[in-house]
């Protein structure tokens, strides 16, 4: 997965493959949980410069996600920050915009000082600045 800094969340496009279907052509539960998992702990590591470990994740699938559309959208945002929790939401977006699924993330986030004790290198997203249309004509071909 690439990440990208819209300004005022995290965003990745991702394509899915037959491997990952749980029923014919739809995207599995568990991998969905897994990439907003993912993308919401990017906010962590790059908005807030620091690890840490997911608490609790609250997921809620709307829509089937099918495995055959060219490319789905990840988002997450920060909701909240207190001491050393983080609240994030992240949602799943068809390629027409439809919300498919989304989460609520809460973070146990480490002390600057934990976190490079631990091996936390500061995160920095895709190194060129490129338009959403580009991403995804790089996931699409």
């Amino acid at each position: 997965m690439h990440f990208y800094w819209d300004g005022e969340q995290v965003v990745s496009i991702w394509k899915a493959n037959p491997n990952f279907v749980s029923w014919i052509d739809t995207l599995h539960g568990g991998i969905q949980a897994t990439l907003l998992d993912e993308i919401c702990g990017w906010v962590v590591f790059y908005q807030l410069q620091t690890s840490g470990v997911t608490a609790k994740m609250e997921m809620r699938y709307r829509k089937p996600v099918s495995t055959l559309w060219p490319y789905i959208r990840l988002n997450a945002k920060l909701i909240e920050q207190r001491h050393n929790i983080a609240i994030v939401r992240g949602e799943i977006l068809s390629p027409d915009g439809q919300c498919c699924a989304e989460c609520t993330c809460t973070y146990f986030v480490y002390t600057g000082e934990k976190a490079l004790e631990m091996g936390y290198i500061p995160a920095r997203l895709s190194e060129n600045e490129i338009s959403l249309e580009e991403a995804i004509q790089h996931i699409i071909g």
